[in-house]
């Protein structure tokens, strides 16, 4: 159960951050104003306050497993909003990030 938690605030925070990056870039880049920067700002909050919910209580850990999820989230993101279509190396970049995140965050360790 722990693992599947850890997966769902993953996710959770992949929507936030890449989510509140993605408003503010409409925002700014395309114009679409004040409003739309602003909910970027809470939701990039929001995935600040998610990562600390992860159930390792390491910091760097959390956040370098993350990096890895923000990789292949943000490819799925800007397939389903901006029209992106990932060529073969992007999805093994991917793939190779996501591996990472499980031995990173998921690996046996000796307790202590």
């Amino acid at each position: 159960m722990t693992v599947l938690r850890s997966v769902l605030l993953f996710v959770l925070a992949a929507v936030a951050e890449i989510g509140g990056a993605w408003l503010i870039w409409q925002g700014v880049r395309e114009q679409r104003g004040t409003v739309w920067i602003g909910a970027g700002v809470v939701a990039l909050g929001v995935y600040g306050f998610v990562a600390t919910l992860q159930p390792d209580a390491h910091f760097g850990r959390i956040l370098a497993a993350y990096g890895g999820v923000f990789v292949a989230g943000s490819l799925l993101w800007a397939m389903a909003l901006d029209g992106f279509r990932p060529d073969r190396w992007d999805v093994l970049g991917a793939l190779v990030c996501l591996a990472g995140v499980g031995i990173i965050m998921y690996a046996p360790r000796a307790a202590g």
